[in-house]
């Protein structure tokens, strides 16, 4: 079992690139523990075998991380060049938002992995705007809660009713509820005056008020995993290797650095700021204008889906392009739900359901453009 390190005697430092991630030092702090020499990676089959047992809880392992062939990589790219306008546009009309409910105290605090190239760009688009917007990264699990320890670090340096939780999507809002339920408690516990507001760029299950759209399109950061997230990996909360007092954990895939796209993604999406900032800021005014009230109709969509499949936990069903996506790179999914008007939007899935060998299913009325079904009895879900 690989020793524990010693904690500094002032608590934990955030972690930067290029020591850490690939991401610039500029670009955001990583409010987590290296865990880089780490043994915690297992086979799908083996991985999903331990943790529906109950031998192993999914966030104390990783899974093998999803390396790409030339064809799906060849997707990932085409579908950056046709949606990263529509990228860009959320994460404008998003920025204006976080400013107008925050004021230019906000501090952005992405939730780890997926937020966090969202958080990036919200802090680029911010730079155009003469704006210096810190962002930090940090973790959240399912059923396990909210990382504390990070919490403090931020309260210790910032209001915390600056704050403003970000994230790429929403499914049927499991981290939208687990964010809200860990951030009431802790503002009853500790006094803090967090928000539990999730900012997202788009929210197709209606579960925040904040959000770039509420579309359920292709983001593509979520078509691949550390190769487009800094080459850090999802978050570790896993007792044998980090003490109380330290932040959860993740690794560095620096070994990866040669296929790694998280900056190219940056980049591209970037390059359309100019483009939209006009549109986004329009938009941005509509939707605050806009009753925006969650309707958490993509929970109930999950529901109705459930009962017609005989799915008792709702947490086997992923959906929305980014969560089906998350199920077949990292998974054992059982089939896959598309909207047929949107089957063309969605090359990367079929393409991934084919190489998995998983049955894509038409389905006319589907409340999202994808959904993602895990067999019962296979597997249990990662939230």
């Amino acid at each position: 079992m690989t020793a524990l390190a010693p904690l500094p005697p002032t608590g934990p430092e955030p972690l930067v690139g290029p020591d850490f991630g690939s991401y610039s030092a500029t670009d955001v702090r990583w409010l987590l523990t290296d865990l880089s020499h780490a043994d915690l990676e297992a086979p799908v089959a083996e991985r999903e075998a331990a943790i529906q047992s109950g031998r192993a809880h999914y966030a104390e392992s990783l899974p093998v991380e999803f390396q790409p062939d030339a064809a799906y990589t060849e997707l990932f790219h085409r579908a950056l060049a046709e949606q990263g306008r529509r990228v860009a546009l959320a994460t404008v009309a998003l920025l204006h938002q976080i400013r107008a409910r925050r004021g230019d105290d906000a501090v952005l605090v992405s939730l780890a992995r997926a937020g966090t190239p969202v958080g990036i760009l919200l802090r680029r688009y911010a730079a155009t705007l003469g704006w210096d917007l810190p962002h930090y990264t940090m973790s959240i699990v399912r059923g396990r809660g909210i990382d504390v320890v990070a919490l403090e670090h931020l309260v210790a340096r910032h209001d915390p009713a600056d704050l403003v939780f970000v994230d790429g999507w929403t499914g049927k809002g499991a981290i939208t509820r687990e964010l809200a339920a860990a951030v009431t408690a802790l503002n009853a516990e500790r006094g803090w005056r967090l928000d539990p507001t999730l900012a997202v760029l788009a929210d197709p299950g209606a579960t925040t008020d904040l959000h770039g759209t509420r579309d359920d399109f292709l983001i593509p950061s979520a078509c691949l995993n550390s190769t487009v997230s800094g080459l850090v990996s999802r978050t570790v909360l896993n007792d044998r290797l980090l003490r109380p007092g330290q932040f959860h954990g993740a690794k560095y895939y620096a070994e990866l650095a040669d296929v790694d796209l998280s900056r190219h993604y940056l980049e591209a999406v970037s390059a359309h700021f100019d483009d939209v900032a006009a549109a986004g800021e329009q938009e941005a005014q509509r939707l605050l204008a806009a009753d925006r009230t969650p309707t958490w109709s993509g929970w109930r969509a999950v529901e109705e889906i459930a009962a017609r499949h005989g799915i008792d936990d709702l947490h086997l069903v992923k959906p929305g392009v980014g969560e089906t996506t998350r199920v077949l790179l990292r998974r054992v999914p059982w089939q896959v739900l598309v909207r047929p008007d949107r089957r063309d939007d969605l090359a990367h899935v079929a393409l991934l359901a084919e190489q998995r060998g998983v049955p894509l299913v038409e389905v006319p009325d589907l409340a999202f453009s994808c959904v993602g079904l895990i067999q019962p009895g296979l597997a249990r879900s990662e939230g």
